[in-house]
């Protein structure tokens, strides 16, 4: 049994209750850590996570938002005693954008070996036992990919969008999923972003069962009750939510 946790649901201006959105893959070759927000460390522990635990960290882009929290978390670590190498995945943009963060916070050496993996847009990572993690380049002002979790029988249990406007790479990527966790970002049409409806368009074309959106906001996208009106108009008739920050959710 495979779970992701959601960390936090919010967009680059975070509401009361919503962080910047982060998550969080348990499941074969997890745990996970899909980008850092600025509390990560104590996300994670609330949520019943030991971070120093954490098999790896994927950064799908470099956007401020998405990999703030990456010195803090890893000062963190090496505080509480993490010994093993740390791999991180990235684009090559995005490695490079990250390191240079860490250089600039000049952590002197306190933050585990880490070992820079990069993904090119269309690669994979093999998690053993059969599961893949595929990645696929979306359409964002920087480079950046969203992500999809293989399991051996073929099935996709879960598609997350990443930062994206509407894309052909991004629809096939969403292509059979089980859930979709879909950005939704703006009540318009926006370059580099979705809206409600568009997320609705995506998943009802792309089969999914579930639609959950993350990278949203009640008070910059649109209130709740017009979000999931949205998504309906969009043509998606399967489960649909808005994502909590904390939620788990369990994937078949």
């Amino acid at each position: 049994m495979a779970r992701v946790i959601l960390l936090g649901t919010g967009t680059g201006l975070p509401d009361i209750d919503r962080g910047h959105t982060h998550m969080l893959w348990d499941g074969q070759g997890g745990p996970l850590l899909i980008d850092v927000g600025g509390d990560s460390y104590q996300r994670l522990l609330k949520a019943g996570i030991d971070p120093q635990e954490l098999a790896g960290i994927v950064l799908t882009h470099s956007h401020c938002d998405h990999i703030n929290g990456l010195p803090a978390l890893l000062f963190s670590m090496a505080l509480g005693g993490r010994k093993a190498t740390l791999p991180i995945y990235g684009l090559p943009e995005t490695l490079t954008i990250a390191a240079a963060l860490l250089e600039a916070c000049r952590l002197d050496g306190l933050h585990p070996d880490l070992d820079w993996r990069t993904i090119d847009a269309g690669a994979s990572v093999d998690l053993g036992a059969g599961w893949r993690m595929r990645t696929a380049l979306t359409a964002h002002s920087r480079p950046c990919f969203g992500l999809r979790w293989e399991a051996p029988d073929g099935s996709v249990p879960l598609v997350y969008s990443a930062d994206t406007e509407p894309c052909p790479a991004g629809q096939t990527l969403a292509a059979g999923a089980g859930v979709l966790i879909h950005e939704a970002t703006t009540p318009e049409p926006f370059p580099g972003h979705t809206t409600p409806q568009q997320a609705g368009v995506i998943a009802a074309a792309a089969g999914a069962r579930n639609l959950i959106l993350v990278h949203y906001s009640p008070r910059w996208t649109m209130p709740e009750p017009a979000a999931l009106d949205a998504i309906r108009a969009g043509g998606f008739s399967g489960a649909a939510q808005i994502g909590r920050d904390g939620q788990v959710i369990t994937l078949v």
